[in-house]
């Protein structure tokens, strides 16, 4: 699957509950793990498989986050569901910090810096 985000994913270890309808209209919920998050999206670690175009929610403390399922794939240790948020729904790390968030990106760009410095040549 090619990735179409733009985003900079933000990658996280959080447990949420989420929430959603089922094909018969009755409303399940379960406690996933947020794997990544975006400005526009999510992918969440299931126990089981969500159906593609699934609307649902993603609480944490001070709201949530509205998506729609884009993918689902397995893989060895659980079900991969990546999550399309809602247009009027964004992600803002003042409303939901997850407690284990990486930014990659600055995290490789502070590991290129150290390193420039320590191959530069010493003044003399």
């Amino acid at each position: 699957m090619a990735e179409r985000r733009v985003e900079t994913r933000m990658m996280c270890a959080e447990l949420v509950d989420v929430r959603w309808k089922d094909k018969s209209g009755r409303t399940r919920k379960a406690t996933a793990i947020l794997e990544d998050i975006s400005l526009t999206g999510a992918c969440l670690q299931f126990d089981a498989p969500l159906t593609l175009k699934t609307s649902l929610s993603i609480s944490y403390p001070k709201g949530e986050l509205q998506g729609v399922v884009r993918y689902c794939v397995f893989r060895e240790i659980g079900y991969f569901v990546g999550v399309e948020f809602a247009p009027q729904c964004r992600w803002s790390r003042s409303q939901f910090h997850p407690q284990h968030l990486l930014d990659l990106r600055r995290l490789m760009e502070r590991s290129f810096k150290k390193a420039a410095r320590r191959i530069q040549p010493p003044v003399m």
